[in-house]
């Protein structure tokens, strides 16, 4: 192996920082679309609503059972044959790989956000729902204007938490020859003989990124802990 040479990482830097922007975007739509689902879910859950709350209680285990990769080739490969087989078409419908990698990010992290809502709800005292149902207040009212508003605000640090990890878990579309960042570094890793310099500056990125965001979680728990009882 001959001396390091970093002068690549500036050459290929708009490539790289195409690969992050790309990185960024799908943490982005998986955690919105996942936290939309995934509070749908918890709620289904939490109001036990006949059939549905088994149905979300046996999607969540599912996709929690289940690696994300494995998720990934599913749909890539097993969806555009479902397509045809619903459409008629006469050959698999193909769903890309970039449509793939955001819908199936926000298909999986649904259930890791649903799981975490949910023990935000348990953590409500009973006392405010009772409250709300003395006010003569609606479900939809009470859940959209007193419950979730706390729930957020009490699980933003694991939500966060969780977030960091959506944006680790990015580096798999490599497998769907999707220009992430790790896709774009190996690219020209592989390209200019500089695996060494390429998947150095990868790591360093990632490491900066989730460190200023767990100081963010960190900031978090300090701000929203609940005071000891002396």
């Amino acid at each position: 192996m001959g001396p390091l040479d970093f002068s690549v990482v500036a050459q290929a830097f708009p490539f790289l920082l195409q690969g992050l922007i790309f990185s960024l975007q799908l943490t982005a739509v998986g955690f919105a679309g996942g936290l939309i689902l995934g509070t749908a879910l918890a709620l289904v859950r939490h109001l036990d609503v006949p059939v549905a709350a088994r149905l979300a209680g046996g999607y969540i285990t599912l996709m929690r059972a289940i690696p994300l990769i494995m998720v990934l080739f599913w749909f890539f490969f097993l969806v555009p044959l479902v397509l045809m087989w619903v459409t008629g078409a006469p050959r698999p419908v193909p769903i890309g790989p970039v449509w793939t990698a955001f819908i199936t990010f926000t298909l999986f992290e649904a259930a890791y956000y649903a799981e975490i809502i949910r023990a935000g709800l348990k953590a409500i005292p009973k006392g405010q729902y009772e409250a709300c149902k003395a006010l003569a207040m609606s479900t939809a009212k009470t859940y959209r204007l007193v419950i979730l508003p706390q729930v957020f605000r009490t699980v933003s640090p694991i939500l966060l938490t969780q977030t960091i990890i959506l944006f680790q878990d990015t580096s798999l579309v490599y497998v769907l020859s999707i220009t992430d960042l790790l896709g774009a570094a190996s690219k020209v890793a592989q390209r200019d003989a500089r695996l060494v310099e390429m998947y150095l500056t990868v790591a360093v990125v990632y490491m900066v990124i989730c460190s200023l965001a767990s100081q963010l979680v960190a900031m978090l728990r300090k701000r929203y802990a609940i005071p000891s009882r002396a």
